[in-house]
């Protein structure tokens, strides 16, 4: 007797359409430059950096943009709104270019912006995004972690969560000296190249209690389940609500993987790595690149250990 086929599939997941970028933060690192700037708005060659990371979001498909912004974070909101005066004296000169450039971040996506009142960490900054999202799932953009715009990371999220529906975290492999300065999970292999199944996640392990070499970096792509466990969690490390410890319940429950990342990411928040941003992105550029690498390399032979230094010193020997 052959046994009736089973029509019990569950459903596919719902596609991600919506985006959270939290841009709350205060900037200490960068002082006293964000004293007034919002540490999101420092150039990145001539584009602030979480203009990088809504044209990311937008890449991927996601044409509604929440961005969670805080006090005196106001030149964020006019970044992505139209500048009338600007425009017309733009375009009256008859520069199009610069008319483009001053026009494409208001042509992203959908973007709103939501003030997180006070400063409580990330996991308090996402939920902040409840309303907006309500029980759709959504990709979260952290606004100084900048992925090279020729990687493809947010869409393989966006494939896994189609697959396997739950949440999904970018995982890089990290020197384990460095892993307390971010989330670390545990992690089971699934079958898939570049896909495992997160087991727990911990915020900011020292080294001998981190569960692997695995840490997660700021992209995310999240059930809307995350909202309850967020209700659910109190203040963590830095007493702050950590969105690493709602995804740790999540992570229990079986519903978190992750994808390993081991492309181009830069961390602008970090002054050493903001400047490296720099110097390689205005490289990449057809416009800059040929004229600065040639400057650059010798201004490099040039310092002390350089070629130059090196054949001064011969010489005054």
């Amino acid at each position: 007797m052959i046994a009736p086929h089973s029509s019990s599939a569950s459903p596919s997941p719902r596609p991600v359409r919506k985006a959270v970028v939290p841009a709350a933060g205060l900037g200490t690192r960068f002082l006293p430059a964000t004293k007034a700037t919002p540490k999101e708005m420092l150039p990145v060659v001539d584009k602030p950096a979480i203009q990088y990371v809504v044209e990311e979001a937008a890449a991927a498909g996601l044409d509604d943009v929440l961005i969670v912004t805080g006090r005196h974070k106001r030149a964020i909101e006019d970044h992505f709104d139209s500048a009338f005066e600007l425009e017309q004296a733009l375009a009256t000169k008859g520069d199009t270019v610069r008319l483009d450039a001053v026009r494409d971040p208001a042509r992203l996506a959908d973007i709103h912006h939501i003030r997180q009142g006070d400063p409580l960490g990330l996991g308090h900054a996402v939920s902040c995004a409840r309303r907006h999202v309500g029980d759709q799932p959504f990709a979260v953009l952290l606004g100084d972690d900048l992925i090279d715009p020729r990687e493809t990371l947010l869409s393989r999220m966006l494939e896994v969560r189609d697959r396997y529906a739950g949440s999904v975290v970018a995982l890089m492999e990290v020197d384990p000296a460095q892993l307390h300065l971010y989330g670390c999970a545990a992690v089971e292999p699934t079958g898939e190249d570049g896909v495992l199944k997160v087991t727990g996640l911990v915020e900011k392990p020292a080294p001998a209690a981190a569960p692997s070499a695995y840490a997660v970096i700021g992209r995310y792509v999240l059930d809307p389940a995350v909202f309850d466990a967020l209700e659910r969690t109190g203040p963590g490390r830095g007493g702050e609500i950590q969105l690493t410890d709602a995804l740790q319940e999540l992570a229990a429950a079986g519903t978190v993987h992750g994808v390993v990342f081991d492309g181009m990411r830069y961390d602008t928040g970090d002054k050493a790595d903001y400047l490296r941003t720099v110097v390689r992105l205005a490289c990449d550029r057809p416009d800059l690149g040929p004229e600065f690498v040639a400057w650059l390399k010798e201004f490099v032979a040039g310092l002390p250990g350089g070629d130059a230094g090196r054949t001064e010193r011969h010489r005054a020997a």
